[in-house]
Order: C-alpha cells, then structure tokens, then sequence
C-alpha cells in the first residue's frame, strides 16, 4: 500500500509507531491487548486516508515541548513519527460535550488541555464508529481531576514521569512507555508536574457515552501547590 501523500505517509507512520509500541508490550495488560484488535478492526486500506484539515493550537509551544521532552529509548519510534507529524494533524481543546452542563475539571485543565485524533469519527486519519486513538497534552503543572467514563481506555504514557491515581486512592508516579489502562467508569485522575504531559490514548467502545467529574477532597491543596510552583 503506497499513501498518496507525505501526509498520509506520516500519519501512518505514527500509528504504526504506536502499533509497534503495544505489540512489545502484547499481553501485559488488558489495555494493550484491546487496543490492538482495535486497531486490527480498523480500516487502514489504501483510500481510506480521511485527510482532514490541519489545525494548529493556541499550546503549540507546550506540544513542541511535550514532544521535545519524550525520552529515546522504547519510545523512539513514537516521538520521531509524533515529531515529523505534529503540523499534519488537527489539534483541538476539549469542548465538555460528554460531561453534564457545570461539570468542573478544574482551571488548569481549562488552561491547557489537547488531542488529536488519529483514529475514530472526525480523525484526521482514519475512520472508526466506536474506537478513538489519538493524542493527548495537558500543560505543566496541571491536575486533571478525578473522573470516570462508560469508555474503557488506554494510556501510553509519553512524558518522563506523571502522577496517577485510581478509585481515590494514593497517587503514584509513572515513568515513561507505561501503559496504563481504565476499565469502563474506573475513577481516575492525573497529576502533571514541571514538563507538559504527552501520551497517546484510546476510548476501546462506548465513545459517546457519559462521563462525570467525582469529587475528592484534597482538590484544592494539590491545585494550590501547583499554583505555587508555577509562580516559583
């Protein structure tokens, strides 16, 4: 299959970068195993190339900081396809159009949040009804905070090292090629630290379904400490 176009040559490749990725990894976790017959069920013939318009971001400096930051190693691959890709693809800020009206995911979320799709409806590669892979970015010093969804995902985490935690127990910190994945409506939450967080993330099914922010109680501290530093 030859692509037609630099363009699809090098969205392609990402994906493939990504598919190789999860293939070392086949059999680890759940997460990594979905995702790939995800992937294995989605239309990557020659024509099937969607070619959606760039969009370039307002964060396009933090993105090319995310990206300049993922280590070599195990993830070579995918920082060099991410590297000669990044102008190819549409970048977009979350809209809140899955969570209920005044749901609050916190003003640093607001502030700095991106994706793009590399796979699912609308991607600026290819089409698939009820599976997303793509991109994602949140700025430094961020709390993404606790929230579930009817989508089981998929995380690769890109960046050197982030916090997660799950059903509103202690956080830990994951270091770069981690694959983390949420079952459906898994509570879960991340902590950005000094770098942009980058990684790639797959909904595997229901990715229209509902998500909801769940309060937890130590929001405010860690939320005050990350404005502390940033003003460090």
């Amino acid at each position: 299959m030859t692509p037609s176009t630099g363009k699809e040559a090098r969205i392609r490749a990402l994906i493939e970068a990504i598919t190789a990725h999860l293939r070392a990894d086949q059999g680890a976790t759940e997460g990594t195993d979905r995702t790939l017959t995800r992937l294995a069920s989605t239309d990557f013939r020659s024509g099937s190339f969607a070619d959606q318009a760039p969009v370039k971001s307002r964060h396009d400096a933090v993105l090319r900081q995310g990206i300049a930051n993922i280590p070599a190693g195990s993830l070579a691959g995918i920082r060099s396809a991410l590297v000669a890709a990044t102008d190819d693809l549409a970048w977009h800020e979350d809209d809140m159009k899955y969570y209920p009206a005044g749901a609050d995911l916190g003003a640093g979320y607001g502030q700095c949040n991106l994706h793009s799709l590399l796979v699912g409806p609308g991607a600026c590669g290819f089409h698939h009804d009820d599976f997303s892979l793509g991109i994602f970015v949140l700025g430094p010093r961020t709390l993404y905070r606790d929230h579930r969804h009817d989508a089981p995902e998929t995380y690769i985490n890109l960046s050197t090292r982030t916090g997660w935690r799950f059903d509103g127990g202690s956080w830990a910190d994951y270091q770069a090629g981690s694959i983390i994945f949420n079952p459906p409506n898994a509570v879960h939450a991340t902590r950005v630290y000094d770098q942009p967080f980058v990684s790639v993330f797959s909904w595997l099914e229901n990715i229209d379904g509902q998500c909801s922010v769940v309060p937890h109680s130590d929001w405010a501290l860690i939320e005050a400490n990350l404005e502390i530093e940033k003003s460090a």
